[in-house]
């Protein structure tokens, strides 16, 4: 059913707009992140609000169950780990590191983080909608766990359900949009990838993480 459903989007953006809906592509997306094990990809980071502009770019490596590092090389130095039970996240510069623990986090980084766990797009997302965006769809809607910090978020999905690009827009107006290349999927990833070594001269504090 799938090989079929790629096929005819292969004939062209307008046959394939007209046919898809909300609910195949969020299944199409579950079924391509469910399926994997581990994956790195590159991604570049922007938000944009509260008088603020930021962007920033790294390798983000993820792999089942729940561990997830986004290496910075812009800034370099930055780092986001969870290891499964908690995150932390250092800046340079920083004398402490914070530690939040995997429960407790409140974070616009968790969207992809989920789409490696056993994932339900659909259930997760209400109001949501597909509109065609060039090639590839815009996927919408309203992440029922985040009402509370998140008015929306937008998935620029590839036919295949590749995640491209997640924008979230937050109740305040501000910003952030995640963008991703270069996906690799089940690349070699240990355990060991996700312990977080603090560097010398700085504590460890429970916290909230920064965005």
């Amino acid at each position: 059913m799938l090989l079929c459903a790629l096929l005819f989007c292969a004939v062209g953006p307008a046959p394939c707009a007209l046919s898809q809906t909300a609910a195949e592509l969020a299944s199409r997306v579950d079924h391509h992140y469910n399926a994997l094990h581990s994956l790195r990809v590159n991604f570049t980071q922007q938000y944009d609000g509260l008088g603020q502009h930021r962007r920033e770019s790294g390798v983000l490596l993820l792999k089942k169950p729940g561990r997830m590092r986004w290496t910075y090389s812009q800034p370099p130095g930055k780092i986001f780990v969870l290891d499964g039970h908690d995150a932390y996240f250092y800046a340079p510069g920083q004398t402490e590191v914070q530690r939040v623990p995997a429960k407790k986090l409140d974070d616009l980084r968790s969207p992809l983080r989920f789409l490696l766990g056993h994932a339900e797009l659909a259930k997760e997302l209400t109001s949501l909608q597909v509109v065609p965006k060039g090639d590839n769809f815009e996927l919408s809607g309203v992440p029922e766990d985040m009402q509370h910090r998140v008015a929306s978020l937008r998935f620029t999905v590839s036919p295949e359900g590749t995640i491209l690009a997640i924008q979230a827009e937050e109740v305040d107006g501000s910003i952030s949009t995640f963008s991703f290349s270069g996906e690799a999927a089940n690349v070699a990833a240990s355990d060991a990838d996700f312990v977080f070594h603090p560097p010398p001269g700085t504590v460890i504090v429970d916290g909230i993480a920064p965005e």
